[in-house]
């Protein structure tokens, strides 16, 4: 594993930044976007295959943002709205230090896919504009999420550690699949921005778990193992609207809000349709399926009798554009 980090950290330090200054393979071709999509230009593109990410400014207007934010209040303050499949997450240490009531400790609304208004970022236009230089014109919303980071109770827990979202995905190839994430308030280190390893995307999959923190940390946030706190990374901060999309091998995470306020952030990881589902029973996928499994089987009080990882996802997964094929 050590070995590996090495890799990426080798890639992207400074004295060998010649190994990513061609954003082409030896064909010529571009390896992580598409000639299919027009949207970007050739200065954009070429920093997506150098980084792995790319923000673009104001690309989600303000009304919408507003109107996400509304329904995102009407969710956690009327326990009668009910939404099939919707996880809402809470931090009831939040809760305690803050003196919050309970009910509205949310740190995250998880497949808020059946919610027609909180969908409705995933088919924006102005997102859908750069989707297919990506993935393609066949397009599945595959995973949504809907962060609200709580202010950290003081003992570090509203981190989030440096992961690939690849680890959560049973589907391939990664090339067709793309993260974008909008922030719907102003978002800086202080109140725990996004912070990415750029060109990490070009390494493979590593083993995650859950990093070994003193006070513990969030279910079902597991990070690189053994990763290298002092390997160099990108701070991406943001205001609402802007939109950052980035690879699901790109190495991420974010630090601990220090404010007193949430944090806002709406995002949808998208995949060409064309995408095949793999088996992950024994691969380095293997821990965080059992313990998806494992929730959804508390969660129906019973057992899953024939159901697979790869069913949960087809379950969340929903066509925006295009037809739909493998997934």
């Amino acid at each position: 594993m050590a070995e590996r980090l090495y890799h990426i950290q080798r890639h992207i330090s400074p004295n060998n930044c010649s190994n990513l200054s061609s954003n082409k393979s030896q064909k010529g071709q571009y390896n992580y976007t598409l000639d299919s999509g027009s949207a970007l230009t050739t200065e954009q593109r070429n920093f997506y295959e150098k980084n792995g990410y790319l923000v673009i400014r104001k690309l989600v207007p303000l009304e919408k943002i507003k109107k996400f934010t509304n329904r995102f209040e009407e969710i956690i303050q009327d326990k009668e709205i009910k939404i099939p499949g919707l996880m809402v997450m809470r931090d009831i240490a939040v809760a305690k230090r803050f003196d919050i009531p309970a009910h509205k400790a949310v740190n995250k609304l998880q497949d808020f896919q059946e919610d027609p208004t909180l969908f409705e970022y995933c088919s924006l236009p102005e997102i859908l504009h750069y989707l297919p230089s990506f993935v393609g014109n066949n397009i599945m919303a595959m995973h949504t999420m809907l962060i609200n980071k709580p202010p950290d109770p003081g003992t570090d827990t509203s981190r989030h550690p440096m992961h690939q979202d690849l680890h959560y995905f049973p589907f391939r190839p990664a090339n067709k699949i793309v993260c974008s994430w909008t922030a719907m308030q102003t978002v800086d280190r202080n109140n725990g921005c996004l912070a990415v390893i750029p060109g990490s995307h070009t390494t493979e999959l590593l083993k995650h778990t859950y990093p070994n923190w003193r006070a513990g940390v969030n279910k079902m946030y597991h990070g690189v193992e053994d990763f290298d706190p002092k390997m160099p990374r990108d701070f991406l901060e943001m205001e609402a609207g802007d939109t950052v999309f980035f690879h699901p091998l790109l190495v991420h995470g974010s630090g601990a809000n220090k404010t007193n306020g949430f944090r806002k952030a709406i995002s949808c990881h998208y995949a060409s349709s064309s995408c095949e589902y793999i088996e992950v029973d024994g691969t380095l996928q293997e821990n965080i399926a059992k313990e998806v499994l494992d929730l959804a089987e508390k969660r129906i009080g019973g057992k899953l009798t024939g159901i697979k990882y790869h069913d949960i996802w087809r379950y969340r997964s929903r066509l925006v554009k295009g037809e739909r094929d493998n997934l």
